[in-house]
């Protein structure tokens, strides 16, 4: 299949799908039917008017210019401030002036008709010409809404392995240098070659640019030979494009810079599903009939019942905007009357971050959140408040004042949605415990939320699943309306797998000892917001601390960290975390690995490879203090170590940075602490975030958590998810393997297309039998070992031809032949060679790509050059095209 044919099948789909067609110099200024005014102008004005007067019928026509001129005259130099002030221009209207008799009104004139499809025209151009700063440019497809070019699709020929999606992608990136105008009112672009398809925001780098899986919903995942059709019949389809465009779409600060961030396949679906529930479960008994959609929680949900389920999307792929998302959209609601969300984490860091998410997207939200300082000021907040708003607490509280035996009723309001992050912590119980000191029961969270706002509906968010035991969890929220799984993350390359490698055959010091504690002992939050519950910590815990502190053992942990980190560095660059016990094992563990590697200590913020992040104050002991940092620094370290390019590549944590906490370029942590549970699989998830090649993050276990982790992996099972929370680390080195050398032969034989061909073969063949099982973990490591090495005996051989990498690669491809091997000798096959190279380099110009006849001219001068010396002897074509195909790649090389 040809680019051409792609592009027509994937227009196709669209006018299948009720889009209207127009083919791009047909529209143009100077074309058959002109909509253009010239080459520059990206807007096609006629028909956004013509849309203006259909959805504003109550505004007079001259506004309508007024408006037209406001989308089309951008205010800023800088593209993406252009793009965030239209899309706040699609979500609320242009505001426009006008004289209504005697009077002067202001009024809103609406872009899109949200509320009806078919008051809105969707047209789909291709070969959209736009006059750019250096050249004209053509993207392959244009998608309109309205007039407005919402969409860039850009297409690459399916059988050409030199033309992948990256190079799509590339292209796009020179659009938006060239003919920035064009991504003014851009929401999405996508990237394809039929076969496999992407969408990304407008500032999305590679790695943000994800596949599209579903039509419908979230179990509509056909197997279509194509991803483009995914895209063109899901992600474009009317109805849920204008969804999305409402409720999908965010913009965040990222250290000063703008960036814009759209929702997944899995958070779309996710959140409308959620929406769905969320209104049956806040109505009253008798408003629903429960439609027959999932088989999921979303059948099965009561009216009336105040549970409005769980979504279990795994850690690191995009919990925070799912949850953004779905507070824009419920709120819009006209069945929640205005409804006041309250969204609830259970750490003061995790509350900070989620925050910030929310203050970010002020456009989809319509309004600022609030974040509460105390439990009176939750209290004066719910008990105040008629309607509306977005509070952010952490759920301690909603714990009791002192006196009090029950939490009391702050609001009866039945719009109040309660969203949990990490829907099941234990503090949500209901059940009561007996205080022994004080002789009365103690209930959980759960309880104190239910009686402060007792008609409230609750919806947890969880990165990990709800084991079958936990009934609490159900209790409050119910079950998942949404479900996205780490084998569903890695898939789609939102994630990366975690692989595990235990280290404690490296240690002999009171190894048995810790092992047989260890399996005893609770974890306890250093930063809990309830003192008596942070204080309380077993006799067991204190015991098992006391023998991981141990010099001599934390001496031989700082030597095998160092020495392995060291090496996983020096083959996969990126940082590492380390997690241990208490405040006091991090200090010690430091100073160890310092005295093995002084260089890496500066007790400048600013400088050092190293550094300690926790809690701490003045009246700490003098041990802790050079590791004890203000609000700022902390900021600043923060920053530092989520900068790939900083020189911080190790920190030591005890509870902080555990959750919530993204930093893509971590690829391995180092556990010395006991961890479980949720607990355990949040830590871990720190190293699965996607990050340039990075092909998995490393769990390294100094203190034994293997169990823990088969314990997390029975749970994930029942709950029926995918894939696995780690992968044994034999499968890390075989990824590990496979990368280096995709990635070396991809640099060493990107102009040589026998080479690359064959190696290429060669390695996909071994991982196919792989992944089919056929061998095992450490045949496929022997088998990509000798690959290299006859690689590099392919690249020797290459020097001793005493040819250039471009002669070699013409040599490559005549010697295919074997007719000409046998009859023309290596001479002829080496002078043919540097001979083609000489003339061809001495022939190509900049438009040898753009300029049809240019190209028809080298391959004359190639076909010539072989019938002289008379290849091949066999007269085989196929070797006369194999060398064509080599000189164009060659050509397209030296071009751009």
């Amino acid at each position: 299949m040809t680019e051409d044919q792609l592009e027509q099948i994937c227009l196709d789909w669209f006018c299948a799908g009720g889009y209207d067609y127009a083919f791009g110099p047909d529209i143009a200024h100077d074309g058959d039917t002109p909509e253009r005014s010239d080459y520059q102008e990206v807007v096609l004005r006629g028909r956004l008017l013509t849309a203006l007067q259909k959805i504003n019928p109550h505004i007079p026509l001259e506004s309508f210019e007024d408006a037209a001129e406001t989308i089309t005259k951008p205010e800023s130099p800088v593209m993406i401030h252009n793009n965030r002030a239209f899309h706040k221009l699609l979500l609320e209207g242009v505001p426009v002036e006008f004289r209504d008799g005697d009077e002067i009104r202001t009024d809103q004139v609406f872009l899109i008709d949200f509320h009806n499809v078919e008051r809105n025209e969707f047209l789909v151009v291709n070969q959209f010409t736009v006059a750019g700063t250096k050249q004209l440019r053509r993207p392959d497809i244009v998608v309109f809404i309205n007039g407005l070019p919402i969409s860039v699709i850009e297409l690459k020929n399916p059988a050409d392995i030199h033309a992948d999606i990256w190079k799509a992608y590339d292209q796009l990136q020179t659009y938006k240098e060239e003919i920035s105008d064009l991504f003014v009112c851009n929401e999405a672009l996508v990237v394809s070659d039929g076969l496999t398809a992407r969408i990304g925001s407008l500032t999305a780098n590679k790695e943000r640019f994800m596949p599209w899986r579903t039509i419908r919903n979230e179990d509509d995942k056909p197997l279509l030979e194509y991803e483009l059709e995914k895209v063109v019949k899901g992600f474009f389809d009317r109805e849920l494009l204008l969804d999305y465009l409402r409720y999908f779409i965010l913009f965040e600060l990222d250290d000063g810079n703008l960036i814009k961030k759209i929702a997944g396949y899995h958070q779309f679906h996710a959140v409308r599903e959620a929406v769905r529930v969320t209104l049956i479960a806040s109505a009253p008994a008798q408003k629903f009939e429960i439609s027959d959609q999932r088989a999921t929680y979303g059948k099965e949900v009561q009216p009336g019942s105040r549970k409005a389920g769980v979504v279990w999307h795994t850690q690191g792929s995009g919990k925070s905007i799912t949850m953004c998302c779905y507070a824009g959209k419920l709120l819009q609601q006209p069945e929640m009357n205005n409804p006041t969300i309250v969204v609830v984490t259970d750490r003061n860091d995790l509350d900070g971050q989620l925050f910030e998410t929310f203050v970010g997207a002020k456009e989809l939200l319509r309004q600022t959140p609030v974040q509460v300082d105390s439990r009176t000021d939750l209290r004066d907040e719910l008990a105040a408040r008629p309607s509306g708003g977005i509070i952010f607490t952490t759920v301690q509280k909603f714990s009791l004042l002192e006196g009090e035996e029950a939490h009391p009723i702050l609001s009866s309001r039945s719009n109040i949605v309660v969203i949990s992050d990490e829907a099941h912590r234990s503090q949500y119980g209901f059940k009561a415990r007996l205080d022994t000191k004080s002789g009365q029961y103690i209930y959980g969270f759960a309880k104190h939320m239910r009686d402060a706002i007792p008609n409230a509906s609750f919806i947890g968010f969880t990165g990990t699943p709800i084991s079958q035991e936990d009934k609490d969890t159900r209790a409050v929220f119910g079950d998942y309306v949404s479900i996205y799984d780490i084998q569903d993350a890695v898939d789609d390359k939102a994630t990366v797998p975690i692989y595990f490698e235990s280290r404690l055959a490296k240690l002999d010091i009171n190894r048995a000892a810790i092992e047989e504690l260890n399996d005893e002992v609770e974890d306890v939050i250093e930063d809990e917001e309830d003192v008596r519950q942070r204080e309380r910590t077993k006799s067991k815990w204190a015991t098992l601390e006391k023998l991981v502190g141990a010099e001599p053992r934390l001496k031989e942990v700082a030597e095998d960290l160092v020495h392995h980190f060291e090496a996983r560095t020096s083959v996969v660059e990126g940082k590492g975390m380390i997690v241990c016990m208490s405040r006091e094992i991090c200090v010690h563990l430091y100073n160890e690995i310092i005295n093995l590697r002084p260089d890496w200590h500066d007790p400048d913020p600013e400088k050092g490879a190293i550094k300690i992040i926790m809690t701490g104050s003045a009246a700490d002991r003098p041990l802790l203090q050079p590791h004890i940092y203000n609000k700022t620094t902390k900021k600043r370290l923060e920053k530092r170590f989520k900068d790939a390019k900083d020189g911080l590549k190790l920190v030591i944590v005890r509870d902080m940075w555990l959750t919530g906490f993204d930093c893509p370029s971590c690829h391995t942590m180092y556990v010395d602490k006991p961890m479980r549970g949720h607990n355990l699989m949040q830590a871990i998830a720190r190293v699965n975030r996607v990050f340039k090649d990075k092909p998995g993050g490393l769990v390294v276990d100094y203190i034994g958590i293997a169990n823990e982790l088969k314990q997390a992996l029975k749970v994930y099972v029942n709950a029926q998810g995918k894939g696995a929370p780690t992968l044994a680390a034999e499968e890390a080195l075989a990824v590990l393997l496979e990368k280096l050398l995709r990635d070396t032969i991809k640099a060493r034989t990107r102009n040589n297309v026998v080479m690359e061909q064959k190696f290429s073969e060669r390695l996909l063949a071994t991982l196919n039998r792989y992944h089919a099982r056929a061998i095992e973990t450490a045949q496929v490591i022997e088998e990509l070992i000798q690959m290299a090495k006859d690689f590099q005996n392919a690249l020797k051989r290459d020097e001793e031809l005493g040819l250039n990498s471009d002669e070699v690669a013409f040599y490559d491809a005549l010697a295919n032949n074997e007719s000409a091997v046998r009859e023309l000798g290596d001479e002829i096959l080496k002078k043919i060679a540097v001979e083609i190279t000489e003339k061809l380099r001495n022939s190509t110009s900049v438009d040898w790509q753009v300029r049809e006849s240019v190209r028809a001219k080298l391959r004359n001068l190639v076909r010539r050059t072989l019938r002289r010396y008379k290849y091949p002897p066999d007269k085989q074509e196929d070797a006369v095209d194999l060398v064509l195909k080599q000189a164009e790649v060659l050509c397209s090389g030296w071009s751009s």
